[in-house]
């Protein structure tokens, strides 16, 4: 009879790490869509006829790239995530503007939203927001007309810059307040105060808006015209599914919540939603959604101790001790102690072997302090290391008042050598003069960039140290992320974010194999660099300035998003000053002649080398040639602008590809002039250069109105019909 219930038990253990992992079940209904863009769209939301549940949960997905999806049902807001388990989707939405004209009088301005039974706004998730000078701004509940929440904004000083974050926004230029509970439609108004101070006339232009209470990101400059167009906010809607109770659905025959899920009321009225049961996971809404977590898979996070067996259970798991073992508890996860005459045996056992213990005990004292010693020896190759690198450097500027937002991981060196595999060669992604790039994966599984430099000296921890200073007070979408940084090593080692699709020269030239790029990707990247090193000129209470824009240190991902890389040459310079250095850094042919001429870098500079990059993409030459008979990019380029003959510069596929936008591709050449111009006095700011990419990617694509959106989605249903 043992023998036969070990026999089981060790047949049981075996089918528990052979039985093959359960694919996950879809969140989107068979044969249907199941994303747009990188957003992942699950039902009842869908895409197409038959995906979605009722009208309410319709998303269109508007072929651009990148994708966009929309939500019919609320005006065609672009929605930015959607969440099962909450209940919530998020989309994004411009500000209400609110600007005097120019005679200083005070126009009457609001927005007004009505809320449906099946959407609501989250007064939990969102927070009304008011930027401005001088204002108050205020909600109105449109059944009662009574004030329901509202806040004031003050500027005392004259050139505020408002940061907004997660958790707050300065008291002055910006003021926020939460919303009211239980109100399904609402007024959003502001009107002046202070007008003694007459702050109208150095700002004119406010807004207001409700916000996810989580988003941060945006630095508004209150002294400029703040424009509604150049800004998206994320606001959190609660739904719910139908407008009855769940228990009426299911009296109907048409509850939604499939099996092994909770139905949960609407707590704030009429309709429900669904939730997979404890011990389950997947998608409540589908007919098979919620499977079985299977909680004994992973024998490294198994919930059993002390030599149980853990065994799975529909929606729950269950610990067994092995024969000759007792369960020593009553809980499901509690562990197994021998019994009790198996207990005094080892007892026995035990005690017989102690005095051959002591014996060891002399060795085993013996090995303890070698590993002492060497552990010791170890750590003070560590130090000195982390001394020779900056380390020190570093740590002043974190506990300094003046570094305050410096953030930064410091990796081990074993989490680094782990991660690239011992500087694998096969890990290798590039090398240059400054140091090679290594594709790593940390244990958490995400995928790394680890940049090794390749020489210790003076200059180089400088470098390493301004290139940490630099990012780690960076936080912009189309700049790469520092993650953190390794000191023990015996050069410094920097960790990114791993960007995947190499840099924008090799897709210019269709190096490697690498398609080219079509015009529209082209006229993004420009847009996205752009926008970037305005950030870093115009947002900040301090400007940086990058020094060494180049074709090489723009970075794609698998969208073609541009990431702007490489701060090791970049400074933090007072707005209105220059840069003057006595060696000039960088890399020819995106030298600013001025600046190698006279030794002051400035941000211009930065202008001129990105001149040379739009250059480059309109052309697909390199900015310098190794032909000595090669008169140089900047050189051939400005010379078929004078001679009024500005589209032979752009490459074959530029032209074939866009035929009929050739007007686009000469608002750009003549944009790659002036940032190219040998004065810096007509230059134009980065500022002004990314509005003017901004407004030509805006023609190529406008939202449509409500109204025209309900009449294209009429059209696809006819031509469907008709098909």
């Amino acid at each position: 009879m043992q023998l036969k219930v070990t026999v089981t038990f060790l047949i049981s253990i075996l089918f528990s790490f052979l039985k093959p992992q359960e694919t996950r079940t879809p969140l989107a209904k068979p044969h249907c869509q199941k994303e747009c863009g990188d957003i992942i769209i699950p039902y009842p939301f869908g895409i197409g006829a038959g995906c979605y549940l009722d009208k309410a949960f319709e998303v269109l997905c508007i072929p651009i790239f990148p994708k966009v999806p929309l939500l019919v049902f609320l005006d065609g807001s672009a929605i930015s995530h959607i969440s099962l388990d909450h209940a919530v989707v998020q989309v994004e939405r411009q500000p209400n503007v609110y600007c005097y004209n120019k005679s200083g009088e005070d126009p009457s301005t609001s927005v007004s939203v009505h809320l449906n039974q099946q959407f609501s706004i989250s007064y939990t998730r969102n927070k009304f927001v008011a930027i401005g000078c001088d204002i108050f701004a205020y909600i109105i509940d449109s059944g009662s007309r009574n004030y329901t929440s509202g806040c004031a904004s003050l500027c005392d000083d004259p050139n505020p810059i408002v940061g907004l974050t997660a958790t707050s926004c300065s008291s002055v230029g910006c003021c926020q307040t939460t919303l009211p509970k239980d109100i399904t439609s609402f007024h959003m108004q502001i009107f002046s105060i202070n007008t003694f101070n007459r702050s109208w006339t150095t700002k004119p232009c406010s807004i207001a808006f409700l916000v996810d209470k989580d988003f941060s990101g945006y630095t508004f400059n209150i002294s400029e015209h703040i424009h509604p167009d150049f800004y998206a906010f994320p606001t959190v809607y609660n739904w719910v599914i139908g407008n009855i109770t769940f228990h009426e659905a299911r009296e109907r025959g048409n509850l939604v919540c499939s099996i092994n899920s909770d139905c949960i009321d609407n707590a704030e009225g009429l309709g429900y939603w669904c939730h997979c049961k404890h011990g389950y996971q997947g998608n409540p809404y589908l007919p098979s959604g919620c499977q079985d977590i299977n909680e004994c898979e992973d024998p490294n996070t198994s919930p059993c101790q002390n030599g149980a067996v853990c065994f799975n259970t529909p929606g729950n798991y269950s610990c067994r001790c092995p024969i000759g073992l007792v369960s020593d508890g009553n809980e499901p996860g509690d562990g197994c102690t021998h019994k009790k005459a198996r207990h005094r045996i080892y007892v026995a056992v035990s005690l017989a072997t102690t005095s051959a213990a002591g014996a060891l005990i002399l060795i085993a004292f013996g090995s303890l302090l070698y590993l002492k010693l060497k552990r010791l020896r170890r750590n003070n190759v560590k130090q000195k290391f982390f001394k020779r690198n900056g380390g020190l450097v570093l740590q002043e500027l974190i506990t300094s008042s003046t570094a305050s937002a410096l953030k930064t991981k410091l990796f081990s060196t074993k989490e680094i050598m782990k991660a690239i595999d011992n500087f694998n060669e096969s890990r290798v992604l590039g090398k240059g003069g400054q140091g090679t790039v290594y594709k790593g994966m940390l244990p958490d599984g995400s995928i790394v960039a680890v940049k090794k430099s390749n020489i210790v000296d003076e200059d180089q921890v400088g470098r390493f140290v301004n290139e940490v200073l630099i990012l780690s007070q960076i936080n912009h979408r189309n700049i790469v992320k520092l993650l953190g940084c390794c000191l023990e090593y015996e050069v410094p080692l920097l960790v990114y974010e791993y960007v995947s699709n190499g840099n924008l020269s090799h897709h210019i030239r269709n190096e490697g194999g690498v398609p080219k790029l079509s015009w529209e990707s082209r006229l993004q990247i420009a847009g996205e660099v752009a926008g970037a090193l305005s950030y870093l000129h115009s947002c900040a209470s301090t400007a940086i300035f990058h020094r060494d824009i180049k074709s090489d240190n723009i970075l794609l991902d698998e969208n073609y998003r541009a990431v702007v890389s490489d701060f090791g040459l970049s400074r933090t310079i007072s707005l209105g000053k220059t840069h003057l250095t006595v060696m000039v850094g960088g890399t020819f042919g995106y030298l600013d002649p001025d600046y190698f001429r006279s030794g002051q870098f400035t941000e211009k500079s930065d202008v001129y080398a990105f001149g040379v990059v739009l250059a480059e993409l309109l052309t697909g030459r390199k900015a310098i040639s190794s032909s000595s008979s090669d008169e140089g990019l900047v050189n051939y380029f400005q010379a078929l602008m004078k001679q009024n003959s500005p589209f032979e510069i752009h490459d074959a596929l530029v032209a074939n590809d866009h035929d009929g936008q050739i007007g686009e591709i000469l608002a750009v050449a003549k944009l790659a002039q002036r940032c190219l111009h040998w004065n810096t006095k007509k230059r134009p700011i980065m500022k002004e250069v990314a509005a003017v990419l901004y407004q030509l990617r805006r023609k190529q694509y406008r939202p449509p109105s409500p109204k025209k959106l309900k009449g294209q989605l009429l059209l696809i249903k006819e031509r469907i019909q008709y098909t």
